[in-house]
């Protein structure tokens, strides 16, 4: 019987220790999608107690705590922080099988130095020398930042947004972890939601374009996105239902679009014809400016009303949405790719069923300006566990070329989340380790340690085109 978490933890064959410890455990971090605030990282905050680390805003851990029956008040509520550390390590100590319990463990491991099992029986234990470590100047968000082998970081940002944070960190140079924005306008894509018209008043003062027309729109957009580009960002991204195609000319998207203004309802197909000429339009803007286009789709969002209206919005009431038709995402890649503006694109879906579709889909547009220019991205947020990151991998291998894959993002608002990358290696080592032992791939390890490095890290690199 194995130790818990040892050092070959997950790692199952000689190849695949050797890949891992050799060769993935040695490169650094691009964090290519993030949700880390880049507030907290200019002005380097220092943690008061683990509490705030692992569960402020981390809704994967609220789900397990309302599971195990946890009241709110010590999940989302005004309970000691101390005393809400304790519900959480009581719901882990439960968790067998679950991500959540090898991410904390690794965690605590890792920046903390902590050996044992975090249990009811030790919480006193594991507070107090996490308070203590947490004193340290080495645990800062920064300090975090640099012992993880982080090189850049892509933050996940609004349009309207000032960016002033990240300039202040650009012009430190005291700091040299690269940390640029990235660019998410879900706000203006969404024109059936209720803040739309307040939301376009707010991007007509930032890019200080008066917006009466989608023809405005458009052009308040290519001034933001030049200010987001002129701060280094290489990365936009769209949270969706799923992708649309539903075409139309563009004097029906401007009667559309001033209906909206005008605060006259939308039909459904209106709204569809809206977000295809949305979507088409910036993909063309991505592709000019040379920006990757990532489309997270297939989540239904804060599906219990009651803790909505008492709670507000991302607070863990999320699940998979198993509608994603994959006619109308091939259409709309197709529209881009037939006028020769399909940006380089990174498909997730959150529904597990959807890596087939997606991985044949991939294949519909390679061509020889990037390796692998339509990627299928990782594991993303309820499939980021061991099974799904093996069904992932495997489905990308068996329909595509695996090698040419951009590896592992956090998609998190913790600094500790940079152990979910030693998490992803050791099971992306493991499986071709097996792969490999069991004949099914040779052993050079030449070519075996060039792949392990680049999915873990250099493919990134090159495919955004990071500078570092």
């Amino acid at each position: 019987m194995k130790n818990f978490l040892d050092k070959d933890f997950l790692l199952s064959t000689k190849t695949a220790k050797e890949l891992f410890h050799k060769y993935a455990s040695k490169k650094p971090i691009a964090d290519y999608h993030c949700h880390l605030n880049s507030k907290e990282v200019a002005q380097d905050r220092q943690f008061e107690n683990i509490n705030q680390m692992w569960l402020e805003g981390d809704h994967y851990k609220w789900r397990q705590m309302r599971s195990n029956g946890i009241e709110e008040k010590y999940i989302t509520g005004n309970a000691p922080p101390r005393e809400k550390f304790q519900k959480w390590v009581e719901t882990l100590e439960r968790a067998i099988g679950n991500p959540l319990y090898h991410w904390s463990h690794l965690e605590l491991r890792r920046y903390f130095d902590y050996k044992g099992i975090l249990n009811s029986e030790t919480a006193q234990e594991v507070w107090d020398l996490c308070n203590r470590k947490l004193k340290e100047r080495s645990m800062s968000a920064r300090g975090i930042i640099k012992q993880s082998g982080v090189k850049v970081i892509c933050t996940t940002d609004d349009p309207i947004d000032t960016l002033e944070w990240h300039k202040k960190i650009k012009e430190d140079k005291s700091f040299d972890v690269q940390v640029i924005p990235a660019w998410r306008p879900d706000k203006a894509l969404n024109i059936e939601q209720p803040i739309f018209t307040d939301y376009i008043n707010r991007l007509s003062k930032a890019s200080d374009i008066n917006i009466v027309s989608f023809t405005d729109f458009k052009g308040a957009f290519k001034k933001r996105l030049e200010f987001f580009i002129s701060l280094g960002c290489r990365a936009t991204d769209h949270a969706i239902e799923y992708i649309t195609y539903v075409p139309a000319s563009e004097k029906e998207v401007e009667t559309i679009f001033e209906k909206k203004l005008k605060g006259n309802a939308l039909t459904k197909e209106e709204e569809l014809k809206y977000k295809t000429a949305f979507m088409i339009f910036a993909g063309q803007e991505y592709h000019k400016n040379d920006l990757v286009m990532e489309l997270h789709y297939g989540c239904k969002r804060n599906n219990n009303t009651l803790a909505f209206d008492k709670l507000g919005p991302d607070i863990g009431y999320d699940c998979i949405n198993n509608f994603a038709p994959s006619a109308q995402i091939v259409d709309f890649l197709n529209a881009l790719n037939s006028t020769e503006q399909l940006p380089k694109t990174i498909i997730f879906s959150l529904n597990p069923n959807d890596n087939a579709a997606i991985g044949t889909i991939l294949g519909c547009f390679q061509n020889a300006s990037a390796l692998s220019k339509i990627q299928q991205g990782s594991a993303w947020w309820f499939n980021d566990h061991k099974v799904g990151m093996i069904d992932q991998l495997t489905s990308l291998a068996n329909l595509g070329i695996l090698s040419n894959f951009v590896g592992m993002l956090t998609d998190s608002r913790s600094f500790l989340s940079y152990a979910r990358h030693e998490y992803f290696r050791r099971i992306l080592c493991n499986l071709i380790g097996e792969w490999v032992e069991n004949g099914e791939y040779p052993y050079d390890i030449k070519m075996l340690s060039r792949i392990i490095e680049d999915i873990s890290y250099d493919n990134a690199v090159r495919y955004f085109k990071f500078d570092i």
